[in-house]
């Protein structure tokens, strides 16, 4: 459920008044996401998605996310864009809550990826890369490295009601990270949350890329490693290699990586499957029963930080250096 503030008719054709979008015709909640309330608007001048940001998403970090989209759909990347108020504004308020109003992107997501779909998202994944290199607003990432010893610590004790010997595990597994975790890599701002969900394709081709409310400045490989846990598993936890082999073989061909890049992928796969397990252990021990959001297993995130421990180097997951090169 994604909608958490609700929205009277007499509010939201006040707030229209600022735009040149035509009268109101219709408007409905859409019942995907987690972070915020959004609404599909239609006006007399198309559709499109009106956002109220709750309050787990900081205010001061609004005008770098939207500013970001409209940085990237700018340089043709498919992604919303800001519509702006006639005095040239992107943010306004509405029922309390921060609002932006953002053109309306065709397609779906697609519930079972194929390798051609991890291809395309690749490359898409790169193209952001390059072309959010010169974005002047920067963010700091929230779920990085230093956030999860603190975010563990304030679970741990319930860890092992999940599965015997999580805490244990974990701790082994921090600890490792933190001596391990990559620095002289190339940094920039990254997605941080690709998921399937967060991908559009229109008649088999990416039409557009959504949600960038985890964005931020952190290692682009990373990003990679989340792509990888996000689209490259299949149904009972194995990882299927040839998505693997086209999700970062599409990345390259738009962005080639760095042997050193190649070199730390199972630490950043280790640390991106931890993140996620993290996230998901705190939401499932803290999220009330009856609550608006879905709780998330997170021993599906468990069974992947347990496979990257397994791979020893980038052609674990298909990767060939020297085809690439070729």
């Amino acid at each position: 459920m994604a909608v958490y503030t609700d929205v009277s008719e007499s509010q939201l054709t006040a707030f229209l008044a600022d735009y040149d979008l035509g009268p109101l015709l219709s408007y409905k909640g859409i019942a995907e996401g987690v972070e915020n309330s959004n609404f599909l608007l239609r006006t007399g001048c198309g559709t499109f998605i009106l956002t109220l940001y709750e309050k787990r998403v900081n205010r001061g970090d609004l005008p770098f996310f939207v500013g970001l989209m409209e940085h990237l759909a700018e340089r043709g990347l498919s992604c919303p864009l800001p519509v702006h108020t006639r005095a040239g504004e992107s943010l306004g308020e509405l029922s309390g809550r921060p609002a932006a109003i953002f053109t309306f992107l065709e397609g779906m997501w697609t519930r079972r990826p194929s390798a051609e779909h991890c291809r395309a998202v690749g490359g898409a994944m790169a193209r952001m890369h390059a072309e959010a290199a010169d974005f002047r607003l920067h963010r700091a990432n929230g779920l990085a490295l230093a956030d999860w010893r603190p975010l563990f610590d304030s679970c741990h004790g319930r860890a092992d009601e999940v599965e015997a010997g999580l805490s244990d595990e974990i701790a082994a597994e921090l600890t490792f990270l933190e001596a391990n975790w990559p620095a002289d890599i190339p940094r920039g701002i990254i997605h941080a949350d690709l998921f399937p969900d967060n991908v559009f394709f229109l008649a088999g081709e990416l039409s557009g890329l959504i949600d960038f409310y985890f964005a931020c400045d952190d290692l682009l490989a990373y990003d990679l490693a989340i792509g990888l846990c996000a689209w490259c598993f299949e149904a009972d936890a194995s990882f299927n290699v040839t998505k693997g082999r086209a999700l970062l073989e599409g990345y390259a061909a738009v962005r080639p990586l760095l042997d050193e890049e190649l070199a730390v992928l199972p630490v950043l796969c280790r640390g991106a499957s931890l993140r996620f397990l993290l996230t998901r252990l705190y939401d499932w021990l803290n999220t009330p029963e009856g609550s608006f959001v879905t709780k998330k297993d997170p021993k599906e995130y468990l069974r992947k930080l347990r496979f990257h421990r397994s791979v020893d180097s980038a052609s674990g997951y298909g990767f060939d250096t020297e085809r690439m090169k070729a």
